[in-house]
């Protein structure tokens, strides 16, 4: 079989991969988003919807490492291809756990349905944290479809943001229950909320440091504390820019 034959089908493959993995992503944004709709709009209906789709992203998980290690083992891909699976299993992973996060959300989010809101002041911050999430989340599923190693960057920065918030939130919340006990188990919840919303934003890091990966051969983990673990070691820089 000559490269020209072999290369056409594993193309076509890879197609599918990319496919199914955009497929989950765009399964867990829709979680992601209605767990927060399900919070700000005390909406049980998307609040069950969130909980049925928990199985469908389970499901694509196992069918994506499935077919991702079934290209390993029969295509033994090398360079670009190989850094393509191996992100692809990687984002899967992320994915399946922001998943995970929405479903926290929303069970959390049932519990107060009935329970009365807090400050509006408060809930301002909250949306404002959820929307930056939310745009995290869908830049760096765009950012792989066009294969933007620069857009992924960029979207790596909203994570410092989404820090802040969050910690201006918990310190609002517990503000709140010193002053009036009687808020303790609403502010936990939105605590713990805001907590998770701030998880999903660190997966969407993750995922946007596959990105890198996978177009530049950059591996970007860890980059500052890997550059001054190093410093005086004679550790020598590897090159994983080739292919």
């Amino acid at each position: 079989m000559d490269n020209t034959s072999r290369s056409r089908p594993f193309d076509v493959e890879l197609d599918q991969l990319k496919s199914m993995l955009l497929e989950m992503g765009a399964l867990v944004a829709s979680s992601v988003h209605r767990s927060i709709l399900a919070q700000t709009e005390r909406s049980e209906d998307l609040a069950h919807q969130v909980l049925r789709d928990e199985s469908r992203i389970d499901l694509a998980e196992i069918q994506i490492d499935d077919f991702a290690t079934k290209l390993i083992a029969t295509q033994q891909p090398v360079a670009r291809d190989m850094r393509l699976i191996v992100a692809t299993i990687k984002i899967n992973t992320e994915l399946e756990r922001m998943g995970d996060l929405a479903v926290n959300i929303t069970e959390r989010s049932l519990a107060m349905m009935h329970l009365p809101r807090m400050e509006a002041g408060l809930y301002s911050d909250i949306v404002e944290l959820a929307s930056l999430v939310e745009h995290m989340v869908l830049s760096v599923l765009d950012a792989f479809v066009k294969q933007d190693a620069e857009a992924a960057r960029n979207m790596m920065a909203s994570d410092d943001a989404v820090d802040r918030l969050r910690s201006k939130i918990g310190n609002e919340l517990i503000e709140r229950m010193q002053s009036n006990p009687e808020t303790i188990p609403r502010a936990l919840n939105l605590m713990f909320n805001s907590r998770s919303l701030e998880r999903i934003a660190d997966h969407a890091t993750n995922i946007a440091e596959e990105v890198i990966f996978f177009v530049n051969g950059t591996d970007v983990r860890h980059r500052f504390g890997a550059t001054r673990g190093m410093e005086g070691l004679g550790a020598p820089v590897l090159d994983t820019q080739s292919g």
